[in-house]
């Protein structure tokens, strides 16, 4: 049963009607209907029969269950596998019981007039390829005033899956979102059109952000997943989607290096996944312990220096800055261009402009920087059935995805270089076109971090207080004439203190001559010594 529209529902729905319909990407022919090609006689709600993939696709199509070998074409903007659907205002996906395809499942009524170029619903079928069109049509009740123009597209996947395919959405006009029994008025308000793909087993699916909110119709005919407005192209491998938009950077659950996530296809949709963990904290003006505190604690920086905005600075409080930089009120020398500027966080000034966490980091082979630290994502991100990954994204596995040209397709599903099957590489190198390579060569770590091993690491503390052996020129085992090693004076060294000295023999703590006196060789050796750790001291 249709139902009335009130006064509170027209004047919302005015009130978040767009200025007008949007414009895209145009349809692809056939726009008429062809001979051999199916069409929706002129309704509301209708279905088609069961229409036979067999001139398409030969054995059937996977979708979340299958293979199948028939489909239904519904008026309101979707195709399904079970049985046909005449439902006109889109329930929320998941739905049970019925897997549907929905480019824009909304309340299409074609009884405004004008086909076969106007409130038209037809489909053309041919081998490996089956195209649904809804050209131009209007909305309920019989409203041609706004249009939707707008394709599903089915192809064969190049895949090693049987029944794999992949999917288009092509809107070329985008006009209204919602008809008058969904609450809507002049095509807007109410419940708008949904746009996705539905198991129909209750649990998966995958649906274009946006979907039954005010402003679907702009968004899929002005956005993008593929970065050409009003197309949205997906794939269904192994029966399940591949989802859109994966493997791009999104903010996580989490604060500082830890709100670094990529998005990934779990469940019912997109989900951003964290791939920042907690490392030590550096003076990089990022929170690398992910404790909500950028550049906290101590020891950030070697030496005297300070962390000053992310860069370890020297203190100016003994003589000027170098050539660039001046003293700031903290008392460190700041790069002169960066007085004034403020970076927020996760960034550091540059040459007077705020700079990525990354910019100007280039990590060892097979790693990408992440907030500003180098990391393998493969050892963090879980790819899909069927799925691999190479260098921090999840691919298809060889054979189908093709590796470069002499590559070899291993068991794992990965690709290998020639020679490379019969050579081991030490840590620290991998193998290409046969030879062993450097993970180093190249790389520029981040501040405080050199590459050892084909990863970036903490440059070592030289403690400066605590000194070399004493080098005297000389080689270890030279006779210097009875005259005994300085670890033999019976004298400490350490970090330039003095030594101790060696304990009285009697109780009025001085030495008497021939009972525990000092020989003469030693204060010779004394004198010696003595040179040394002045000259050592003259250097602090």
């Amino acid at each position: 049963m249709r139902l009335r529209l009130t006064l509170a529902t027209i004047a919302l729905a005015l009130l978040v009607a767009p200025a007008g319909a949007a414009f895209a990407v145009p349809l692809l022919p056939p726009l008429v209907p062809g001979a051999g090609d199916g069409v929706l006689p002129i309704n509301d709600d209708g279905s088609s029969a069961a229409i036979s993939l067999a001139a398409a696709f030969p054995g059937g199509l996977q979708f979340f269950g299958g293979p199948y070998t028939q489909m239904y074409v519904n008026n309101n903007g979707n195709i399904s596998f079970n049985a046909g659907i005449y439902t006109y205002t889109p329930n929320p996906f998941p739905v049970a019981s019925q897997p549907m395809i929905a480019p824009y499942w909304g309340d299409v009524d074609t009884r405004g007039g004008g086909a076969p170029t106007n409130n038209s619903v037809f489909w053309h079928l041919e081998l490996g390829r089956m195209q649904i069109t809804w050209h131009n049509v209007g909305y309920f009740n019989s409203h041609d005033d706004h249009k939707m123009d707008f394709q599903l597209i089915i192809t064969n996947s190049v895949s090693c899956s049987a029944g794999d395919f992949d999917v288009e959405f092509r809107y070329s006009t985008c006009g209204w979102e919602t008809g008058d029994a969904s609450m809507g008025s002049g095509g807007f308000g109410g419940t708008p059109a949904q746009a996705g793909f539905d198991a129909g087993n209750g649990v998966d699916f995958v649906e274009i952000p946006g979907s039954r909110v005010g402003g679907i119709s702009t968004l899929l005919c002005t956005t993008s997943n593929v970065g050409e407005p009003g197309i949205w192209r997906f794939s269904v491998h192994n029966g399940g989607i591949v989802c859109p938009g994966t493997g791009t950077p999104c903010a996580a659950d989490g604060v500082g290096a830890c709100s670094v996530g990529v998005t990934q296809c779990v469940g019912g949709g997109v989900v951003c996944a964290p791939i920042g963990v907690p490392s030590t904290e550096r003076c990089d003006n990022i929170d690398n312990d992910c404790n909500g505190s950028v550049d906290d604690g101590s020891g950030l920086c070697s030496g005297f220096d300070i962390c000053v905005a992310g860069a370890c600075v020297p203190p100016c409080f003994e003589g000027g800055c170098a050539d660039g930089y001046t003293c700031a009120a903290s008392g460190a020398c700041v790069e002169t261009a960066c007085i004034d500027v403020a970076c927020p966080a996760n960034e550091r000034c540059a040459g007077g402009a705020c700079v990525g966490a990354c910019a100007g980091i280039v990590c060892p082979h097979s790693q990408q920087c992440i907030a500003g630290r180098c990391a393998d994502l493969c050892d963090i991100l879980t790819c899909g059935s069927g799925e691999i990954c190479v260098d921090g994204a999840c691919v298809p596995q060889c054979p189908c995805r093709a590796c470069p040209a002499g590559d070899t397709c291993l068991a794992d599903g990965s690709c290998e270089s020639p020679g490379c099957d019969i050579r081991i590489c030490d840590p620290g190198t991998y193998c290409e076109a046969g030879a062993c390579l450097d993970s180093c060569a190249g790389a520029v770590c981040p501040t405080g971090q050199t590459c050892v091993l084909g990863e970036c690491s903490a440059i070592p503390e030289v403690d400066a207080g605590v000194p070399m052996p004493i080098d005297l020129g000389l080689p270890m085992d030279v006779d210097l004439g009875g005259i005994p090693p300085v670890e033999d004076l019976g004298i400490a060294v350490d970090a330039g203190r003095r030594g101790a000295p060696r304990a009285a023999s009697s109780a009025c703590g001085c030495t008497v001559p021939g009972e525990g006196s000092t020989p003469t060789w030693m204060f010779w050796s004394l004198g010696l010594f003595g040179l040394v750790v002045a000259r050592r001291r003259s250097r602090r």
